[in-house]
């Protein structure tokens, strides 16, 4: 239990968002005595599960009083206003930076829908709208939330995103995606985790201090959005550090190497999968077409990623034009 705060509350229940396949993305459903609430939402279609297991715990709409979101990709925030409109007593907690994006959600729709196309945008996402300013409360970073018997602590962890944060649970963390991706499918040889570097915002230096910052926290477990519980902190920090070196390594190739800016992204993406291939075999995690495709959309992702960051870099480092 975490010194400064009050007696071990309740575990959290792990709701299965069913996002492309089972035990892919999470959302958490916190009970507190007579009241709720809820960490990440994915996407509209993940609402009714959510719902449900609301029912289940034996809590009814009326009774949710906040919907938080670690940061605003939309995995983790597309079901923000369906949630909020079902649960009509309940206040969205986010980031200074996320916060404006879900009161006006224009730009992530409009570049969603640009990556995705129309169609496949509302495959995966379904119908994103506002949520009224009223209804919305930032979280500064190390601010404390009294709720119930729970002292909920607000860590701002940048790195995979300017605008996430992390919620401190007493002995509990939820880390959205700055403690990396740790899938149940591929936990049968001992923990594997490994981090997310995707676009737009990934920052080796902010990945390590957030890395650095939860295992610090006092908490003793973690909640991954992809997914669920790890025990292990100091085991997934080391794994996740050996991953963003090796990140780093990659981006200051990239940034210096002989590829177009056309090129780079596949360029990255090749490398992002052959290093995988690499530590999976060294942990005896055999590469088949299971885990080809658990693991294709966020290698595709993470190679993005690095790319995006050192096109960035290639920028500053072009004299400007007179």
């Amino acid at each position: 239990m975490n010194e400064n705060q009050g007696p071990e509350v309740s575990e959290p229940r792990v709701v299965d968002c069913e996002y492309l396949r089972p035990r892919f993305a999470a959302a958490f459903l916190l009970i507190e005595g007579d009241r709720a609430a809820f960490i990440d939402n994915n996407t509209e279609h993940s609402v009714p599960l959510l719902l449900n297991a609301l029912r289940e715990a034996g809590r009814t709409p009326e009774e949710v009083d906040y919907v938080i979101i670690t940061h605003v990709h939309l995995d983790h925030s597309g079901g923000t206003a369906a949630l909020m409109k079902a649960c009509p007593n309940a206040v969205l907690l986010a980031h200074p930076k996320a916060a404006p994006h879900m009161i006006d959600p224009t730009r992530l729709i409009e570049g969603a829908r640009r990556v995705y196309g129309a169609e496949r945008f509302s495959e995966l996402y379904g119908v994103i709208e506002a949520v009224d300013a009223s209804r919305v409360r930032v979280m500064e970073d190390e601010s404390v939330l009294s709720w119930g018997s729970r002292s909920l602590k607000f860590l701002h962890t940048r790195g995979h995103a300017n605008h996430h944060f992390c919620i401190l649970d007493d002995d509990k963390i939820y880390t959205g995606d700055s403690f990396g991706l740790a899938y149940p499918d591929l936990q049968a040889q001992g923990l594997f985790v490994f981090p997310s570097t995707s676009p737009s915002d990934f920052d080796p230096f902010e990945a390590f201090k957030s890395i650095d910052r939860i295992q610090s926290s006092g908490a003793s477990s973690a909640f991954l959005t992809h997914f669920g519980k790890i025990g292990d902190l100091s085991g997934a920090a080391e794994q996740l550090k050996s991953w963003i070196q090796w990140s780093d390594g990659l981006l200051q190739t990239a940034v210096s190497g002989t590829q177009s800016d056309e090129t780079l992204e596949s360029f990255c993406q090749t490398e992002v999968l052959l290093e995988m291939k690499r530590r999976l075999k060294a942990r005896g995690i055999l590469w088949n077409s299971d885990v080809e495709e658990l693991l294709k959309l966020d290698l595709d992702l993470n190679g993005a990623g690095i790319a995006v960051t050192a096109r960035k870099r290639r920028a500053k480092l072009t004299p400007t034009q007179g």
